[in-house]
């Protein structure tokens, strides 16, 4: 490879490195900062009120309407299984 190739093909891995770095740096962020919600929507799902919430959903009590994913037993579950994954990953990675 001859010189201004190799500084070009370097350049450009620079610039892809430096783009992927800044957005994980990013999402890392903004995942910190995704913890106490989580642990409310652990809470929700663990506790009396979502089941309450669920039933009357599945009773067509509520709105057509109303957007209510969190009421969906595989969405919140896989929800907080990927995030705790995801925790795992990170502490691994640290």
């Amino acid at each position: 490879m001859k010189q201004i190739e190799r500084i070009t093909r370097m350049e450009a891995l620079f610039d892809k490195s430096s783009e992927v770095v800044k957005r994980l740096e990013t999402a890392l962020e903004d995942f910190a900062k995704l913890q106490s919600d989580m642990e409310e929507l652990a809470a929700y799902y663990d506790g009396p009120d979502w089941r309450a919430d669920f039933e009357t959903d599945e009773a067509g009590l509520l709105p057509k309407d109303l957007k209510r994913g969190v009421l969906s037993e595989d969405g919140i579950y896989d929800l907080l299984t990927d995030y705790q994954c995801l925790q795992d990953q990170v502490r691994t990675v640290e």
